[in-house]
């Protein structure tokens, strides 16, 4: 399940326009969101009105993840279920351990330190099966890794922000249970079941809403991007390089973990792009809702260098051969 993927990805055999409008949306995405970001520096005014419809946009995005979604890949979850609990487990247990550690490494304030932190606590990010097809991983557990880490978001995204920020700023964990509950799962439950009753409409409009994820998700990032244009001026630089951290530190131990564990290669490269790459938009939008708009600043740094590095990843590992 992803913003920016297509079920027929799901299956590698075939080249589908699905596939195609998927990942060039994929090749596209950082040059918009990169272009976006310029323009929302140098300019902010006209993007400040969006602040508002942050809440609103978020769940246009949580929508389109809903329709790519089907019954076979909620059934992906009961058939491998050990696979899937360690990617998700992985992913919300490393991913926030390494923003208090690079946090604390740079001597990150209390806001980017906990925007840091809630963007290591957010679900996958939206283009990790795409980027997962693109590395000759599984891309079916892909997606059931997407799902469940997106699924339980409402219960563990709150809980990991009132335990580990809670002693640094206060944490509004049930206002923010609440409020993942109605921008994340229920959008995805009603896209997922407008699919099923409407399934040949929906899958007639697949082609288009890679390109409406990213203009709505370029949106989002450049009203952020705008609401900090001064702050980044001064804080920019430091946090790349924390987010650039975070997001190594999640690509290694996503790979080797499952590898200590005896996972299949595929499996292994899979889980490695799970973990390290994570929902940015959803990161900066409720960093903005819910503690301050320099608490956005990484999610929106993690939007453009996220699928920068997921590209770079997915090119190296694709030339090696399957040891298994």
């Amino acid at each position: 399940m992803s913003l920016l993927d297509t079920p027929s990805v799901h299956d590698a055999r075939d080249e589908t326009k699905e596939d195609m409008s998927a990942k060039l949306a994929v090749a596209v995405f950082p040059l918009v969101v990169i272009v976006g970001a310029i323009f929302a520096y140098l300019n902010p005014t006209p993007m400040l009105g969006f602040k508002p419809h942050l809440t609103n946009l978020l769940m246009v995005i949580m929508f389109c993840m809903g329709l790519t979604l089907t019954l076979p890949d909620i059934s992906e979850v009961l058939r491998r279920p050990w696979p899937i609990f360690l990617g998700v487990a992985a992913q919300y247990i490393v991913m926030p351990a390494s923003a208090l550690m690079v946090s604390k490494m740079l001597g990150f304030g209390p806001e980017l330190a906990i925007g840091l932190l809630l963007l290591g606590s957010v679900p996958g990010g939206t283009a990790s099966n795409v980027i997962a097809y693109l590395a000759k991983g599984d891309v079916a557990l892909s997606v059931a890794m997407t799902s469940v880490s997106t699924l339980l978001s409402p219960l563990l995204t709150p809980v990991i922000m009132l335990w580990l920020a809670d002693a640094e700023t206060q944490v509004n964990a049930g206002g923010m249970m609440i409020s993942l509950v109605k921008t994340v799962l229920v959008p995805v439950v009603g896209g997922l079941l407008l699919r099923v009753i409407a399934n040949r409409l929906v899958t007639a409009l697949l082609p288009v809403l890679p390109w409406l994820s990213i203009i709505v998700i370029g949106i989002v990032l450049m009203t952020v991007v705008a609401v900090n244009s001064e702050r980044l001026a001064t804080v920019g630089l430091i946090v790349v390089v924390g987010v650039a951290i975070q997001n190594l530190v999640g690509f290694i131990i996503g790979y080797f973990a499952p590898k200590l564990l005896k996972q299949r290669e595929a499996a292994c490269r899979t889980t490695s792009i799970e973990v390290a790459t994570q929902n940015s938009a959803l990161a900066s939008a409720m960093a903005t809702q819910f503690f301050s708009a320099e608490a956005a600043i990484p999610g929106a740094v993690a939007a453009v260098y996220a699928n920068v590095s997921g590209a770079v990843y997915a090119a190296i590992v694709r030339r090696r051969p399957m040891t298994d």
